[in-house]
């Protein structure tokens, strides 16, 4: 079914639901159809009885679902995202912020415990929930970013793995930065996929993996740039930087999953692209409008 009938069909249906048999569609501007029927998603406002389980919602972030999707309310299942967004958001807050040389931390180990639990193993599992709700861009994403945090957590664990030591050891302590540089790059390949995927979604969605594809590139140069076998420490911070912007956007789009009339007064806005199949609607019902 297209955006387009499932808006008419939506105006139809809102048209006899005045309590005074006055249309309430009529009684709104664009903006506040919008913000109505996103307020609808959550039971409650104007447009709440519409029943929005059976036709296609907008991309929207807090569900990690960049495409047209089911509603969440009468599903078995919660909605895994916000549980994996947090843990992406936390895990890399902290490492982001060692990269711009906080309190002159130098030394991410302290980043170990939460690759491993929080980044990696919650990440990992709300991925595979993801994909039992059957959002496959949700589970490819989560997943995947959860078995970065593992695999960084291992690269990292002292006196476990010993893949810096193995280099070190054998005398090749610079291979060990190249070889950083490159696993990282092929990282910022992957997130440029995931990039792509978003451009019809929301500002909030796609500015979470824009700034996380410029991380991990800067970081990858940063690495293959090196010093001294040391890591370009100017485009380390740059990376740090995005990195901490990725972090809350992350969290952004998992606060606005969360929300909605059990928990909150408000819900907050993603902002939804001009070309998105939200912002077309919008953008048609404005010309109708106007005419």
């Amino acid at each position: 079914m297209s955006s387009e009938n499932n808006n008419g069909a939506l105006e139809k249906d809102v048209s006899a639901a005045g309590g005074n048999g006055a249309p309430v569609a009529a009684q709104m501007s664009a903006e506040e159809h919008d913000v109505a029927r996103a307020a609808a998603r959550f039971g409650y406002g104007p447009l709440a009885h519409v029943n929005t389980a059976e036709a296609p919602l907008p991309p929207f972030g807090g569900e990690f679902q960049p495409g047209l999707y089911k509603s969440v309310a009468n599903r078995k299942f919660a909605n895994p995202a916000p549980l994996g967004l947090c843990a992406f958001a936390l895990t890399t807050f902290v490492l982001s912020a060692i990269n711009m040389g906080a309190k002159d931390i130098t030394v991410p180990n302290i980043v170990v415990g939460l690759a491993f639990g929080y980044g990696g193993l919650v990440q990992l599992l709300a991925g595979m929930w993801e994909m039992a709700v059957g959002n496959t861009f949700g589970a490819t994403a989560l997943s995947s970013y959860g078995g970065f945090w593992l695999a960084f957590a291992i690269v990292l664990t002292p006196g476990g793995f010993e893949i810096k030591g193995e280099y070190v050891a054998e005398g090749s302590a610079l291979q060990f930065v190249n070889a950083m540089g490159i696993f990282l790059m092929g990282w910022f390949i992957f997130t440029t996929l995931m990039v792509l995927c978003t451009l019809r979604s929301t500002v909030a969605f796609f500015l979470l993996f824009f700034f996380l594809d410029l991380t991990f590139l800067l970081l990858g140069i940063a690495y293959l740039q090196h010093k001294d076998g040391e890591p370009n420490v100017k485009i380390q911070k740059a990376g740090g930087f995005f990195g901490l912007l990725s972090a809350f956007a992350a969290w952004y789009n998992a606060v606005a999953g969360m929300l909605d009339s059990s928990n909150s007064f408000f819900i907050i806005p993603v902002a939804h692209f001009p070309w998105s199949p939200t912002g077309l609607s919008r953008r048609g019902k404005t010309d109708r409008e106007v005419a």
